[in-house]
C-alpha cells in the first residue's frame, strides 16, 4: 500500500516536472524569439537603386549571399510563361568573363554551394561558404546581373532541359498536376493561375529575344535586393558591395502587375483524369496576405487544421477515420497579392473523393461552429514559434525571411509576426474560417485516376 502510494506521488512529481520543464521551454523560446532579429540587420540602398539588407552572425565562420530579383511567374504575359524560370536556368550559362557552366564550378572549387530558385513573386539565388570567400560571391552575382550572354544554342539546349523537368514534375505527376489545374480554375483574371515553370507549349515557342527583354527589364539592381547574413563585418563589407554593384546603372522601373482577381461569386470545381493509382483531392480558399491584419489568425488556423500529423485534419481523416493515406494543407501568405489556403488529401483505397471531401468540409464546419480550446491554441502558439526560433538557427534560413518580407511587403514586416500571432484568440478563428472558408469561396479539384498502362 505504501509503496504504491510512493509510486504515486513519485507520478504526481514527474508529471509536475515535466510541466515546469515545459513551461520554461516555453518562455526561453519566447525570450529568445523577443529578441527580434530585424534589429540588428542594416539596411542601405545605392544610388542605382540596389537594396542591401545585413545582418551579422558570428556563431559560425560562414556567410550566405543573396541576391533576389522581383520577378517571377507574376509578371508574365500569356504566351510567354516559364520565361522567369528558363531565365533562371541560364543564368548559369556564361557571361563574357565567366564561361558556360564555369559560375557552379567555381563555388564548389572554393568549398561553398550554390542554387537558385523561382517562384510566383521573385526568382533569388544564393551562394553559401566560408566567410573568406565573400567577395568572390559578390563579383560572380555582380557580373551576371548585367553580363549574361543568353547564348542560342544553350538557351535551346537548356529549354530540353526544363520541358523534360516539367514532364517529370508535373505532367507525369498526378498530385502536381491537379495542383496546377485548380490553380488555374481558381484564378481568372491574377496570373497566379499561371504555373511557374510555364505551360508546355509556351515553353517550346520562348526565343532569345523574349529572354533577352525579359533579362533587360527585370534583372536590373532597381529591381534586386542583396542580402548577406554570417560572420562578416558590415562596415568593411559595404564599400566591396559598392564596388562590385554600384557602377551597373539603374534602368527603368520594370512594369508594375496590375491585374486584380475580382471576388469569387461560386463554387469551382476541377476534374482531371490522369494515370494514377488513388484519387486526390485539393481544395483552395481565396484569402487575403500578410498585408492584411487577418493573416495572423489565418497563420494560426492553418497550424490547427495542417500543422503536422497532429493537426486536426490528419488526425481525423488519417487516424481516427481511416479515409486518407496522408492529408495536409498550407495558408499561402507570403505572396505579394491575395492567394489561397489550400487543403488537401490521398484517398485510402476502397474510399471515395467524396467521403474525403466531405470529412474536410466537416473539420472546416467545426472550427466555425467550435471555438478553439485555449490548450489547443497555446499549443499551436508554441509550435509556431518554435519553429520561427529554430528557423532564426541557420544564416541560410535568415537570409531567406528577410529577402522573402522584403519582396512581398518590407523585410521590416517581419516584426510584427510573433506580436500577431500571440495576438490571436479563439473568436479570431472561428471569424476568419466564417469570413472565408466558405463554399462560394472555395475551387475544388479531385484527380480520377484511370488505369495505368503497362
Amino acid at each position: 500500500m505504501k509503496t504504491a502510494m510512493r509510486q504515486r506521488i513519485q507520478c504526481v512529481r514527474m508529471r509536475g516536472a515535466v510541466m515546469a520543464w515545459l513551461v520554461l521551454c516555453v518562455l526561453l523560446i519566447q525570450g529568445l524569439a523577443d529578441a527580434q532579429v530585424t534589429a540588428r540587420v542594416k539596411e542601405s540602398v545605392l544610388e542605382n537603386g540596389l537594396k542591401i539588407l545585413l545582418l551579422e552572425e558570428h556563431k559560425a565562420p560562414v556567410v550566405t549571399i543573396h541576391v533576389w530579383y522581383r520577378v517571377g511567374a507574376r509578371n508574365e504575359q500569356p504566351g510567354t510563361t516559364g520565361l522567369s524560370h528558363l531565365l533562371e536556368h541560364m543564368m548559369f550559362k556564361g557571361t563574357a568573363k565567366v564561361g558556360p557552366g564555369q559560375f557552379s564550378r567555381i563555388i564548389r572549387k572554393n568549398g561553398g554551394r550554390d542554387n537558385a530558385f523561382t517562384s510566383d513573386d521573385y526568382t533569388g539565388y544564393f551562394e553559401t561558404f566560408a566567410s573568406d570567400r565573400i567577395e568572390l560571391a559578390l563579383r560572380l552575382e555582380a557580373d551576371r546581373m548585367r553580363g549574361l550572354l543568353l547564348d542560342s544554342k544553350e538557351l535551346e539546349s537548356e529549354k530540353k532541359v526544363v520541358m523534360e523537368e516539367r514532364r517529370l514534375r508535373t505532367d507525369d505527376d498526378p498530385v502536381s498536376a491537379l495542383r496546377e489545374a485548380m490553380a488555374a480554375a481558381a484564378f481568372q483574371a491574377h496570373p497566379y493561375r499561371q504555373p511557374v515553370i510555364g505551360w508546355m507549349t509556351d515553353i517550346e515557342k520562348l526565343a532569345r529575344e523574349d529572354l533577352l527583354r525579359y533579362y533587360n527589364a527585370y534583372y536590373v539592381p532597381n529591381n534586386a535586393v542583396l542580402i548577406v547574413v554570417g560572420d562578416f563585418n558590415s562596415d568593411e563589407l559595404l564599400p566591396k558591395i559598392r564596388q562590385y554593384f554600384g557602377s551597373i546603372p539603374r534602368a527603368a522601373d520594370p512594369p508594375a502587375v496590375r491585374a486584380v482577381e475580382p471576388e469569387q461569386r461560386g463554387e469551382r470545381r476541377v476534374f482531371l483524369k490522369k494515370e494514377a493509382e488513388l484519387p486526390f483531392v485539393f481544395m483552395g480558399y481565396h484569402v487575403p496576405n500578410l498585408k492584411h491584419p487577418d493573416n495572423f489568425a489565418l497563420e494560426v488556423l492553418a497550424y490547427i487544421l495542417s500543422g503536422g500529423k497532429s493537426a486536426r485534419i490528419y488526425k481525423s481523416l488519417v487516424y481516427e477515420k481511416q479515409l486518407a493515406l496522408f492529408a495536409g494543407g498550407g495558408y499561402d501568405r507570403e505572396s505579394i497579392d491575395p492567394n489561397l489556403f489550400p487543403l488537401y488529401a490521398s484517398v485510402m483505397p476502397g474510399k471515395t473523393a467524396e467521403e474525403v471531401e466531405q470529412a474536410l468540409t466537416a473539420e472546416i464546419e467545426r472550427v466555425k461552429n467550435e471555438p478553439v480550446s485555449d490548450r489547443e491554441l497555446q499549443k499551436v502558439k508554441n509550435q509556431i514559434e518554435a519553429d520561427f526560433l529554430f528557423g532564426q538557427d541557420s544564416v541560410f534560413n535568415l537570409a531567406r525571411v528577410l529577402a522573402e518580407y522584403e519582396i512581398i511587403a518590407n523585410w521590416r514586416a517581419w516584426e510584427a509576426y510573433l506580436p500577431g500571432i500571440r495576438n490571436v484568440t479563439a473568436a479570431d478563428l472561428q471569424r476568419v474560417a466564417k469570413a472565408y472558408l466558405t463554399p462560394d469561396n472555395r475551387t475544388v479539384a479531385v484527380l480520377v485516376p484511370e488505369k495505368i498502362k503497362r
